[in-house]
């Protein structure tokens, strides 16, 4: 029969089948749904199956339920609540971070009890305040800030740990100052007193209302004074305003011919108009890179004289402040087309132009013009030998003029391309290129920027009059030479 069983339940209570040995389909009643199953089954035994199958079933998927509660339990993100205790993490610490210079910048916020500095991952330091107000002042007033100017940028968290060991007081690594001020005192900052800040000593302090607390003021040229006897590793100074109310030192380079360009091309124009410490080409866009200068006058110098310049055959560069405050260090930057790395750090380079006052005076901020300086050259170079360096770069000049040699050690003078894009384009490929001399063991790094006369005549008579060839040459005589 094709159907052997009881139908909607109103007979074969037992659930019997056919005595065939064909397959059956069998029908149980019970409290829980009816169960429907294929197969042959043994009068009597299908009940029993089903509950056991359904119990495994069941406490299988309880398990997995407690376990994924588990796990969701383990994995939701902690919120990091106030706390008294604040994380300081310094980005690019040129300059070295110790507990006096911590003190210095949190201690016109709220009293300090211990800090401690640790550098597992980069520098990082916890201060310890004696109350909440203090530390949420602190982290209002300073997080974003430079402790120098253009550098050791603070990123500031509330910490964890309710209370920091200190088990040594060493003016590199941890300090207590709860402890009496006789016996540990650290000894007197070498940065010297910053205008913006009073000397040690505890401030009022009243509970952080809008209505009752102002910042503190802020050191124009960063919160503290460079540090004697450290060469800086830039020089213009910058006035820090909360983060969101200022741009900072870094900047987006568009248009660049991505099959050309490399950031030693770029270092070259871009350092006429301040310090450069980074440079990353980006690989989800091509033609187009981010410079971190040494501070924000120089990317709006950038900005002021490079943006929609023209560079070569028909580009045109194009430069924005960036939304970023730093670039972080690529381990393994991509190739570039010309096999050359996309990142690369400038900042001990000895081609920065702006590493002391004294040689920051000495540059000339100018736009873009066809007519170049040129400069720490042999003294024996001629004009053929010369226009014969930039035809081998493909930036042919027109024409160049020697300035009268007032040393032995180096020559100088002007050299006109054909309009402004060439020497754009030469500056980005001739800029410290190295050039043999007679006799001297090192090339010469032959030094260009831009003149601010319009004609060879202008600037050979403008370079007369300013004194510039012999500052010139006597700028050759005082700098390194060699790379």
């Amino acid at each position: 029969m094709p159907y052997n069983g009881a139908s909607n339940g109103s007979g074969g209570g037992g659930g019997g089948g056919a005595s065939g040995g064909g397959a059956t389909i069998v029908v149980s009643e019970g409290p829980q749904n009816k169960k429907i199953r294929t197969g042959v089954q043994q009068p009597g035994e299908n009940d029993v199956h089903m509950h056991a199958r359904s119990t495994q079933q069941q406490n299988q998927q309880q398990a997995l339920m407690n376990k994924s509660n588990d796990d969701l339990r383990r994995k939701r993100p902690e919120t990091t609540r106030p706390n008294h205790i604040l994380l300081f993490t310094i980005i690019n610490p040129f300059y070295p971070i110790t507990v006096d210079v911590l003190h210095k910048i949190c201690n016109p916020h709220g009293q300090v009890l211990r800090i401690v500095i640790f550098k597992k991952n980069g520098v990082q330091a916890m201060v310890e305040f004696d109350s909440l107000d203090a530390a949420t002042r602190a982290r209002e007033n300073l997080n974003g800030a430079d402790i120098y100017a253009g550098c050791c940028t603070l990123k500031i968290d509330y910490a964890k740990p309710e209370k920091l060991n200190v088990y040594k007081n060493e003016p590199d690594t941890s300090w207590d100052y709860t402890l009496s001020t006789g016996e540990l005192l650290p000894k007197p900052p070498l940065l010297g007193p910053g205008t913006a800040f009073p000397p040690f000593g505890a401030p009022e302090y009243h509970p952080t209302t809008p209505e009752n607390w102002k910042g503190a003021a802020i050191h124009p040229t960063g919160l503290m004074k460079e540090p004697t006897g450290v060469v800086p590793g830039r020089n213009a100074p910058v006035a820090f305003t909360p983060q969101g109310q200022a741009q900072g030192g870094v900047m987006m380079v568009y248009g660049l011919d991505h099959d050309t360009s490399n950031t030693d091309k770029l270092f070259n124009l871009v350092c006429l108009y301040g310090n450069v410490s980074r440079i990353k080409f980006l690989k989800t866009k091509e033609g187009t890179a981010m410079v971190q200068m040494g501070d924000s006058v120089a990317v709006e110098r950038c900005v002021q004289h490079l943006n929609n310049i023209p560079v070569g055959t028909g580009g045109k560069i194009q430069i924005a402040f960036s939304k970023q405050n730093f670039l972080s260090e690529v381990i393994n930057p991509f190739l570039l087309t010309d096999l050359t790395p996309s990142f690369k750090e400038y900042t001990g380079s000895k081609n920065n132009r702006f590493l002391s006052p004294a040689q920051a005076s000495k540059n000339r901020i100018q736009p873009p013009s066809k007519i170049l300086h040129f400069f720490n050259t042999p003294p024996g170079l001629t004009e053929d030998q010369l226009i014969g360096i930039f035809n081998m770069k493909d930036v042919p000049a027109t024409s160049v003029r020697l300035f009268p040699l007032k040393t032995e050690r180096s020559s100088s003078g002007l050299i006109e391309f054909p309009n402004i894009s060439q020497a754009v384009l030469a500056i980005m490929k001739c800029n410290h290129l190295p050039i043999e001399g007679k006799g001297t063991k090192f090339p010469f790094i032959m030094k260009l920027c831009f003149s601010s006369s319009k004609s060879m005549n202008g600037a050979w008579n403008n370079a007369t009059s300013e004194g510039m060839i012999e500052k010139e040459n006597d700028v050759d005589s005082k700098v390194d030479i060699y790379n």
